[in-house]
């Protein structure tokens, strides 16, 4: 279970502990962006384990380094450390569930925050509860049984058992995209409306999710490494952006989204303009032969 020290992870991992669980490993990353106080995070969450007699895995990422080397953001080079650090783990202990802390406000902040983003369905369901993702070879499953449990219900649980636990002050800092989402915007739009708006907001990404889900077993996934012109275009729209989508993740393409599933649609027009060969994120180049896409990975 990945384990911060803030409330959130504090409460799950107690309450897994009142269930039942016992054979968790609380796994804590210090990110490297917040000096002694990360520092103090870890020596927290090691002591707490040991009292609670789990093991604990404990690692240090330069994550700023990350950053600069991938032209990602903090909090995506955060995220992108993390989950390479579950992952090592979970193949060390040969166990792949992963627990995570994510509560009801996380789903609302990430809703907005992906609607923004100009994503699909998908993206505006938000975090599933139960889900898959393969992080550098190891097929992690991600529950977050917190889904549906506001900030507030925890704040009330975190009292009432009088857990201990470690404030993040980087959670009130306004440089980070998702806590201007939380202190800002959602104030705004609650004083538009005259009312709590995370309860809609939420509502929407379960029911996109669910649509999300059943969607995603109408509109098939490709095969095999190739696919076949003539059936795409038979296909909606809507349909081909998804068996491409996952045609490009199965085949290990990088940041396949919205542009590189038009970008390979780009191949299905019957023109003579029509190019045979597109170019995709990490090196990628989609082609068109005898009446098949294929993939192929330059040098």
């Amino acid at each position: 279970m990945g384990v911060s020290g803030g409330r959130d992870s504090v409460a799950l991992l107690h309450a897994l502990l009142d269930a039942g669980f016992q054979r968790l490993i609380v796994c804590h990353l210090n990110h490297g962006l917040r000096g002694r106080a990360a520092a103090a995070d870890a020596r927290f969450v090691v002591a707490w384990a040991k009292r609670l007699g789990l093991e604990c895995v404990s690692e240090k990422a330069d994550v700023a380094q990350l950053a600069t080397e991938t032209g990602q953001s903090i909090e995506t080079a955060a995220r992108t450390a993390r989950y390479a650090f579950f992952a090592r783990v979970a193949r060390s202990h040969r166990c792949r569930t992963l627990f995570l802390a994510h509560h009801a406000d996380d789903q609302v902040e990430t809703l907005l925050l992906n609607l923004f983003r100009g994503s699909g369905r998908a993206g505006l369901g938000g975090m599933s509860p139960d889900s898959e993702r393969v992080v550098e070879g190891v097929r992690l499953r991600l529950l977050r049984p917190m889904l549906g449990v506001w900030r507030e219900e925890i704040d009330a649980y975190i009292k009432e058992h009088a857990l201990a636990f470690r404030e993040d002050a980087s959670n009130r800092a306004l440089d980070f995209t998702r806590n201007r989402i939380r202190h800002e915007v959602l104030p705004i739009l609650e004083q538009v409306f005259g009312r709590d708006v995370r309860g809609a907001v939420w509502r929407a990404a379960v029911l996109l999710r669910a649509e999300e889900e059943w969607l995603a077993t109408l509109a098939g996934e490709p095969a095999g490494k190739e696919l076949e012109l003539p059936l795409l275009r038979t296909m909606p729209v809507a349909q081909q952006r998804r068996f491409i989508l996952a045609w490009l993740r199965k085949s290990g393409v990088p940041n396949a989204g919205f542009a590189p599933v038009e970008t390979v649609r780009s191949l299905l027009a019957i023109s003579p303009r029509t190019p045979a060969k597109v170019n995709l994120p990490g090196n990628w180049h989609a082609r068109r032969r005898a009446g098949r896409l294929f993939l192929e990975r330059g040098n």
